[in-house]
């Protein structure tokens, strides 16, 4: 399937090129589409592409190169320091010691004879993709960069068609979650860093590990505090109006830590359409208490519900996103916050996955500490109504994760875990949606079973696996904002999934953070004197499942649109009348139309990347 995007429709992008003249083809490419560069120094082109000037820091020291891109406070001087450090040891490992008191968002990138760095963060916000040196268009080297779609145009790498049919499924598993959808394109794990060396080869190596979770609450409560308060002053610092959600708990401690600061903070709560959301009740508790917030309540009439536009979407993303179904409810308050003036706007999102946790955390906590985890089983089995024997099946579980792909790989087709299954396992079982052909199912199933010899999960036990993919997975979401507010002048600033605040939270003692008993202690501790006390122990959290559901009546026409002449169709990924038939149901939202979700983005992800929007312009005058 055709693609026509153009690079200059992507408002923000950097490619990182090797030290070689055997890129020389590709940075002119490159050159062609960007507004500024860095040179290696050697001369040739290293850093390329369009960035505001104010999110990058740069320093040199002799032949080293040492550059930041995003939202932090690193000032040119300390970014110097790095630089003569990296100079002084000619290695470029000299970087990890200053990275890790460095805080905020970032890409660092460096240049160090002949070889270049590039790294993001601990989860999906600062992604890092690279192209292998072997399609038609890479020139025999690799490059990196923040964007896969980037890449793909700069080498004429082909779409994957079975990679895009494993997006159908209701969650794609670790490790291919988040993986890009051209062949020859691959994605740079969290938490590592790829090194390219003078003849273009790319390397990874990891250079971050979860910490021992071995501080007691109270303590880690004030580490939290203080990462957080540095991850909001990092975006705060400097600038005289910043916005904010104020929503459920995780954005209220964020909104409050924004106004113990010197910026003016505006604050945007969205009313729901359910009479049981109280999210307005409690957002003008803190700002009366606050007395230095402006406060908006968005009108329930004015929030667009699920499925809103979905026909008619042309953000430009560079992977499909569930995010899309959702994409207009919020985008409203970022839109009415970019409006009135604001260019940065604060978020709570990765609270959920951070500080409440999961209660997979059991399986390392029964050898432990098996009183306080039998307590906590009998918490969460009545709290959720789980049933005793799955509960134990779960619980005694050994099986590797590879066991457990495995059988996902093998029950793709399965009828989808009951809504009451315990949260113990290394994750819900994923499923292919009942319209993907089989010629889809099969693609994924020989996807997942070609990652068996070498898969592992993403942390050392059931419950860190689980907490650290699920932050992959909401922060990719999150970057996906940022992309379709990038066109509005906005940055949208996530300060829970910066590596300081993940680092502060996973410290502590999952008996104490994770508990059936309290609803996120650790927040609720951490921002005594910050958040007012009318609203620092609300134990309440509004959801949008009305939304859905209505959504789904009011705009079943948009859906259906999507059906005629289906790209995923045209692909044979889909069977279009089967689609078209679910489409127009009356599906629950708890069950049912939430495997909608993943083939609407996918659907509308083809379709927008078909026609070049104008959000961005010819380059600017190039700096160097």
């Amino acid at each position: 399937m055709p693609e026509f995007l153009s690079l200059r429709a992507v408002p923000a992008w950097f490619v990182v090129l090797p030290d070689t003249d055997a890129a020389a083809a590709l940075a002119a490419k490159a050159l062609a589409h960007a507004n500024r560069s860095l040179p290696h120094a050697s001369g040739r082109p290293w850093l390329v592409g369009r960035w505001a000037p104010e999110t990058i820091v740069a320093a040199k020291h002799r032949g080293v190169r040492v550059v930041l891109i995003g939202e932090h406070t690193v000032t040119a001087q300390e970014a110097q320091r790095a630089a003569a450090a990296t100079s002084a040891g000619a290695s470029l490992t000299a970087l990890d010691r200053f990275a890790a008191a460095w805080t905020g968002s970032f890409h660092l990138v460096a240049s160090c004879g002949g070889r270049a760095l590039v790294r993001g963060g601990v989860v999906g916000m600062r992604r890092v993709f690279h192209t292998d040196p072997a399609p038609p268009g890479s020139a025999g080297v690799s490059l990196a960069s923040d964007r896969a779609d980037v890449l793909a145009e700069l080498v004429d790498a082909e779409l994957d068609e079975h990679r895009l049919a494993l997006e159908l499924i209701t969650s794609v598993p670790y490790p291919l979650a988040g993986s890009p959808m051209w062949r020859g394109v691959h994605a740079v794990p969290g938490g590592h860093a790829l090194t390219l060396d003078a003849r273009g080869r790319a390397r990874t190596t990891r250079w971050w590990s979860p910490p021992e979770p071995e501080i007691p609450l109270a303590e880690g409560a004030l580490h939290l505090r203080d990462a957080l308060a540095a991850a909001v002053e990092a975006r705060t610092r400097g600038r005289e109006l910043v916005t904010a959600d104020l929503g459920g708990l995780d954005s209220t401690a964020v909104c409050c830590t924004a106004a113990h600061g010197g910026a003016k903070v505006v604050a945007y709560t969205a009313a729901l359409h359910d009479e049981l959301g109280d999210d307005v009740s409690w957002a003008r508790r803190t700002v009366q208490a606050l007395d230095t917030v402006e406060h908006h309540v968005v009108p329930a009439e004015d929030v667009a519900m699920t499925f809103d536009g979905v026909d008619v979407l042309d953000d430009v993303l560079d992977t499909p996103s569930i995010l899309t179904v959702d994409r207009n409810r919020r985008m409203h308050i970022v839109a009415l916050a970019a409006a009135r003036g604001s260019g940065l706007h604060l978020t709570g999102l990765g609270g959920d996955e951070l500080l409440a946790g999961t209660p997979a955390r059991l399986h390392a906590l029964v050898r432990t500490h098996p009183l306080i985890a039998l307590r906590h089983i009998r918490g969460y089995g009545a709290k959720y109504q789980w049933s005793r024997g799955r509960t134990a099946r779960q619980l005694l579980d050994r099986r590797s994760y590879r066991s457990w792909l495995g059988r996902v790989a093998r029950d793709l087709t399965a009828p989808p875990a009951p809504v009451d299954e315990p949260l113990l396992d290394w994750s819900v079982p994923p499923r292919m949606p009942p319209w993907a052909t089989p010629e889809a199912v099969d693609a994924v199933r020989t996807l997942l079973r070609d990652r068996l010899r070498d898969a592992g999960p993403r942390g050392r036990d059931h419950g860190e696996h689980r907490e650290l993919v699920a932050m992959d997975g909401i922060s990719q979401w999150t970057r996906h904002i940022g992309q379709m507010a990038a066109p509005l002048g906005i940055t949208i600033a996530a300060p829970y999934y910066d590596d300081r605040v993940i680092e502060a939270a996973l410290a502590v003692r999952p008996q104490e953070r994770i508990t059936p008993w309290r609803y996120k202690p650790l927040i609720v501790e951490a921002m005594r004197g910050v958040v007012p006390e009318a609203s620092r122990t609300r134990g309440t959290k509004a959801n949008a499942t009305f939304e859905e559901e209505a959504g789904l009546r009011r705009h079943r026409a948009r859906l259906l649109a999507l059906c005629e002449d289906s790209r995923l169709a045209r692909l044979g990924l889909v069977d279009e009348r089967e689609l078209r038939e679910w489409c127009g149901r009356a599906l629950s939202a708890e069950t049912e139309s939430y495997l909608l979700h993943s083939t609407v983005a996918c659907e509308v992800w083809l379709r927008s990347r078909e026609t070049t929007p104008s959000q961005a312009g010819p380059p600017a005058g190039r700096e160097g």
